[in-house]
């Protein structure tokens, strides 16, 4: 399987490959009440794993833990055709999955590695590669948001200390002031739950993060992800997940395309000769002759994509984009993992695994939390799962805000700009390792 994420309708970058607080005695008093030493608000990927890799921490397994889960609980059985809703997982969240038994589930079903990613600047011929189709290594692995979740649930499912509340609807969230010791949570079935720590796994409009009351930086694109599933004219691997990023009203029109017309469509912004500056042409090919005097890699040789052929019936789908971040990811007996913490572009596939990093950094603070007989609430502790988080999130999610904001632009400068600084990064093996080092963590 092949992922091609298309940038548009300005497509200058193509690359193959989302308290209300009454009265403190009311949340002790309600009926159903019980404590449990950790809280994991919502489900998902994030939420999922999260619960199964802090159930799995030795350090950890005399804690009680409540996932609460706002979906049913259901069977899940492989289904025939890929589902377009599919992630890119580095080699970081991959060894997360590892260590808690999950990949086996995967590995067993179906996923896709991705041995090669190349990007291109479509105005001229600046590109870049990352990988090679003989190395041990592998740049990423692209899997079904479904069958990830199942294969973590399958591990979950086996263990004791971790209790997964379904159709759980959150009410109110009331976080411990300074006389307080435990965060509550409360659902629509008057049920009320107590904790010493509360994790905010709840999603881009995390309801935790509100009731943190946390500066959130954010804003939206004004743009829509449409993802499909596609099937290639040119290989025998003829599957491809498709993620383009375009305008609202270019999206309504792409989904109400016949499925003939949409594949014309994709096809046409891949391969569509864009206009091009006579000065960026000239400029790179002298940037390229200089690179390779200097005996430095020059990536001349560029890997075009298939044509596509058609299009999976009924896997037409669009959803928005936006930024968010928030300014503190911990409080006082709570902490933010995933999007509610941080929300990036699609456009470099690292939004999930921005989150799977904060579930390897956090599991091990709290093992080192209980292993030095702290509570599980100790500010100390957790300001160092923000700091070590906030040191990798921010810079990657500035990167990526700078790839978007620079390649929606078909200002000349600009693209000069963008596409020495393209040539360049390929040919310094340093700065490409650097990049990859902190794509993959």
């Amino acid at each position: 399987m092949f992922l091609i994420i298309l940038k548009s309708k300005s497509p200058f970058a193509k690359s193959i490959i989302t308290r209300t607080c009454t009265k403190p005695g009311r949340w002790y008093s309600t009926t159903g009440n019980k404590h449990y030493d950790i809280i994991i608000a919502g489900g998902g990927m994030i939420g999922t794993t999260l619960a199964c890799t802090l159930g799995k921490n030795p350090l950890l397994q005399n804690k009680r833990i409540l996932l609460l889960e706002a979906g049913k609980e259901k069977a899940w059985a492989l289904p025939d055709k890929y589902t377009n809703r599919v992630v890119s997982i580095n080699p970081g969240t991959h060894k997360l999955l590892n260590s808690i038994n999950a990949w086996k589930h995967i590995e067993n079903n179906r996923f896709a590695i991705v041995k090669r990613l190349q990007v291109w600047d479509a105005v001229s011929d600046a590109s870049i590669t990352f990988g090679d189709q003989t190395s041990p290594e592998d740049v990423s692995y692209i899997v079904e948001n479904d069958l990830l979740i199942a294969a973590v649930n399958n591990e979950l499912k086996q263990l004791d200390n971790v209790k997964v509340q379904y159709s759980a609807k959150v009410t109110d969230y009331h976080l411990p002031e300074y006389h307080e010791s435990s965060s509550s949570v409360r659902l629509d079935d008057g049920n009320t739950y107590s904790c010493e720590l509360l994790l905010g796994c709840d999603g881009v409009n995390s309801q935790v993060r509100k009731a943190m009351k946390v500066n959130y930086l954010t804003w939206n694109y004004d743009q829509m992800g449409v993802v499909a599933t596609l099937n290639l004219s040119e290989l025998t691997d003829s599957l491809s997940s498709l993620v383009w990023s375009t305008t609202p009203d270019h999206a309504k029109e792409l989904l109400k395309m016949t499925e003939d017309q949409f594949v014309d469509a994709v096809n046409n912004a891949i391969w569509k000769n864009y206009g091009r500056s006579l000065v960026v042409d000239q400029a790179t090919k002298t940037f390229d002759t200089l690179l390779r005097l200097m005996n430095c890699p020059s990536d001349t040789v560029r890997q075009f994509p298939p044509k596509i052929a058609k299009i999976e019936e009924g896997s037409r789908a669009a959803f928005p984009l936006g930024f968010g971040h928030a300014v503190n990811y911990i409080g006082k007996g709570v902490v933010l993992v995933g999007d509610a913490a941080h929300r990036i572009h699609p456009l470099a596939g690292q939004g999930v695994n921005l989150g799977f990093g904060d579930i390897t950094c956090l599991n091990r603070v709290l093992g080192n939390t209980v292993h030095s007989g702290s509570k599980l609430d100790n500010l100390s502790y957790l300001k160092e799962y923000e700091t070590e988080r906030q040191r990798h999130n921010i810079p990657t999610m500035l990167a990526v805000e700078g790839l978007h904001r620079l390649y929606n632009s078909d200002f000349t400068p600009l693209v000069l700009l963008r596409s020495l600084g393209l040539q360049a990064t390929h040919a310094l093996s340093p700065l490409k390792n650097a990049i990859i080092h902190q794509a993959a963590t």
